[in-house]
């Protein structure tokens, strides 16, 4: 049992990142920003300890569980409405991340490994955040299907990426983990149809509490793997929407609602720790000076692109064209999470470590101040991107 005091300072870290963050929303500041902070503050000036196995499993459980909402978001129908668009999209994304991987190879001093995940960390959006936060982007229908399936085709084109580049020691380790990969696959549904017939006949609203755990083992598999949990957790939520048809209950809207709920609980805590692990050595001059080089360069760059590729391919004006880019800037999630795997991997310096973070808080700071039309914490908010009501004749 844990000590009174300690039990006490676990409530108040509860309160305070449960409630401090979305109250300070109304500054437009996104929530896992200040939830980020908050563990920097924790370690910086309160002398708080970040090895702490309590927090490292709230903080597995928070990360696992918002890609676990992503991949049940794809939605294969809506994939490929948009599919001609969705793959001249996603080409030209392979020759952005093609051509950023060999410029930083040829100018800084890293493997193609680690020049790859920069890559990704640096063009990749943060599906989970994204999603979360898009019914306050005063988006109109159409923009916002077009932001949920280029933020879905990119993380699958991501997670794809970075599955090959952590593996790629050795074609037989490629090839093994790939195996236990794509058996991974075939089992998630049987395992799925298994639970439906044998638990959920004999133990009502089970649903959710199936899809977290089978979500939960997945994502430790894939981080047995070498491939972190985030990989695991998207395919068991990519597994269940697919069994929608056959199981309707395991994808409802009521669970998406639930695993929603679920990750907003988990997923502050993922930010704390994570901004209770940043290396003293990243908070330096330097890297606030590669953060803001790596936006000046980056931003423009992506927004461009995708700004190009809708208004000659889909020809859409130029205003929804740029909301649509601007809403797909936030590398949250994506780069904090490679800018771990790099640091813990391959060493990056830690001024190049703290510049990520700080290209990540920029980017994710953009569309809430370009695009939001409130972060006033109102029900709809909970359910996500409202479907259009039918107009009035």
């Amino acid at each position: 049992m844990l000590p009174i005091h300690t039990e006490l300072a676990f409530v108040v870290l509860i309160f305070a990142l449960l409630v401090a963050p979305r109250a300070l929303q109304r500054f437009l500041i996104p929530a896992p920003l200040t939830c980020f902070a908050f563990g920097m503050v924790a370690v910086l000036l309160l002398g708080a300890s970040p090895e702490s196995d309590t927090l490292a499993l709230l903080a597995t459980l928070g990360i696992s569980s918002l890609f676990r909402f992503a991949g049940l978001e794809v939605d294969g129908k809506a994939l490929r409405r948009g599919l001609g668009p969705l793959l001249g999209h996603l080409a030209l994304r392979t020759c952005t991340l093609s051509a950023l991987a060999w410029l930083v190879m040829q100018w800084v001093d890293l493997s193609w490994q680690a020049a790859a995940l920069l890559a990704l960390a640096l063009l990749t959006p943060s599906t989970g955040f994204i999603l979360e936060s898009l019914s306050r982007l005063g988006l109109n229908e159409s923009e916002r299907f077009w932001v949920t399936t280029k933020a879905i085709g990119g993380e699958l084109l991501a997670l794809a990426v970075l599955f090959v580049v952590l593996q790629s020691d050795s074609v037989a380790q490629l090839a093994i983990s790939g195996a236990a990969l794509v058996a991974m696959v075939v089992v998630l549904p049987l395992l799925f149809v298994a639970l439906g017939r044998l638990v959920i006949p004999y133990a009502a609203g089970s649903e959710f509490s199936l899809l977290i755990m089978v979500g939960i083992v997945a994502a430790y598999v894939t981080k047995e793997l070498g491939v972190y949990y985030l990989v695991g957790a998207f395919i068991a939520g990519v597994v269940a929407r697919m069994l929608r048809e056959r199981m309707p209950e395991l994808a409802s809207e009521q669970n998406l609602h639930a695993v929603r709920l679920f990750a907003s609980f988990f997923v502050p805590f993922y930010f704390f720790y994570r901004g209770m692990n940043v290396p003293g050595g990243a908070l330096q001059w330097a890297s606030l000076y590669i953060g803001l080089g790596l936006t000046a360069v980056f931003v423009p760059l992506r927004v461009g692109t995708i700004w190009m590729h809708r208004r000659f391919t889909v020809q859409e004006d130029t205003k929804s064209s740029v909301r649509v880019a601007l809403a797909l800037s936030p590398t949250l999630i994506f780069t904090l999470v490679l800018a771990t795997i790099m640091r813990e991997r391959f060493g990056i310096p830690d001024a190049l470590f703290g510049g990520l973070l700080v290209y990540a808080a920029l980017t994710t700071l953009l569309p809430s101040f370009t695009l939001s039309k409130s972060f006033d914490l109102d029900a709809t908010d909970l359910h996500g991107p409202q479907a259009p009501q039918p107009q009035a004749k």
